[in-house]
């Protein structure tokens, strides 16, 4: 199982962007899938974004258009640009590496 320690989160004024990133305890070459989610207060976790060992990046409907899902392999790193932060963006963001391993999350607080 590897471990996954998330960085980047803080407090943000609506309109700004952060880069959140996630560096994992070993090599990321075999994870087929490495993912972002986010937890708002007194919600569920929620998926923002996914990406594949090939670089392939998947967003739900919902989250398309300000989040930019990205890994480097050789870094060990996923990172996840987001753009243009709205209040409700406003949560904890979980690295996620499949099949079972998270991040203990990063607070990010946006402020209208």
């Amino acid at each position: 199982q590897v471990q996954l320690v998330e960085s980047g989160g803080g407090l943000v004024q609506a309109g700004g962007s952060l880069r959140l990133s996630c560096v994992a305890s070993n090599s990321i070459n075999s994870i087929n899938v490495m993912a972002w989610y986010r937890q708002a207060p007194g919600k569920e976790r929620d998926l923002v974004a996914s990406i594949t060992q090939g670089g392939r990046a998947n967003y739900p409907d919902s989250m398309k258009g300000r989040f930019t899902i990205s890994r480097d392999n050789a870094k060990n790193s996923v990172y996840l640009q987001v753009n243009s932060l709205k209040p409700e963006d406003t949560g904890v963001y979980y690295c996620y590496a499949a099949p079972w391993s998270w991040g203990q999350g990063t607070q990010v607080t946006v402020s209208s």
